[in-house]
């Protein structure tokens, strides 16, 4: 339990940061009734794994991560891994299928290589640009769902629409995630994007996760797909013999995206 108390601590100190870029030791502890010691550690740790930027007194919300979670600067990184991952997802899609894209530039990149195949589809996703990349293919119906825009990321969070997943049969969920560890599945940075994609993750009868190597052992600060619940991974990374063992041990399956397909 302490784990998961350590974890909702986190959440809420980064939902503070998203709205006022700073905090300080002081005033997190007054209002979340935890004692300084406690969330000087939690900010430490937070510092390690690049969520924020230490000061004396507290924390800020630095400008890297600003970088990191715009969508056009994630949109630009590791470009051509991305254009083989999603190269290797279309492969798992047949003719006819409800499929569903998060709102991930991985996500895009799969929706671009759609655009360009004679397919009959319907698509669901929680992007802007998925939706309106795919919008004029004759064979696709896509189908955008509710929630309120997110500044800079062109992707909608939130549960305004969700419900639709309720009537809709799901094939496949393709995502990716900012983060992703044997212990906490798929993560990602926003806590508000984090309930629509559980929303997703639970309406599918299928997972698979679009990781370049930039992704895999990484953390971040709110986990949206536990370990168990992922049943495909495409990637890039260079697979050693005891992540195989371990991707094999919870019975999911690893597809690596050929290096030949493109330059590092």
């Amino acid at each position: 339990m302490v784990k998961a108390f350590a974890l909702e601590r986190r959440k809420e100190i980064m939902e503070k940061l998203h709205q006022f870029q700073r905090v300080t030791v002081k005033e997190l502890s007054e209002e979340m009734q935890v004692s300084e010691a406690t969330l000087r550690s939690d900010l430490t740790k937070m510092e390690e794994d690049g969520l924020l930027q230490r000061t004396h007194g507290g924390a800020i919300l630095v400008e890297s991560m600003d970088n990191e979670t715009n969508f056009f600067s994630r949109e630009k990184r590791n470009k051509s891994e991305k254009s083989a991952i999603a190269k290797k997802a279309v492969e798992l899609i047949s003719n006819g299928q409800c499929i569903m894209l998060d709102a991930s530039s991985t996500a895009l990149e799969l929706a671009r290589t759609l655009n360009e195949l004679p397919i009959r589809l319907m698509v669901v996703t929680s992007g802007i640009n998925t939706a309106l990349e795919l919008k004029d293919h004759p064979d696709i119906t896509v189908i955008l769902l509710g929630g309120i825009v997110k500044k800079g990321s062109y992707s909608l969070e939130g549960h305004l629409g969700v419900n639709i997943l309720d009537q809709i049969n799901i094939d496949m969920l393709f995502t990716s995630a900012n983060g992703f560890s044997f212990d906490s599945g798929l993560m990602d940075f926003s806590v508000y994007e984090v309930e629509l994609k559980k929303a997703m993750v639970s309406a599918s009868k299928k997972v698979v996760a679009l990781l370049d190597h930039t992704k895999i052992n990484k953390n971040s600060i709110a986990p949206f797909a536990s370990i168990d619940q992922i049943d495909t991974i495409i990637t890039d990374f260079d697979i050693t013999a005891d992540y195989a063992r371990k991707f094999l041990e919870h019975n999911i399956e690893v597809i690596i995206a050929s290096p030949e397909t493109f330059v590092r």
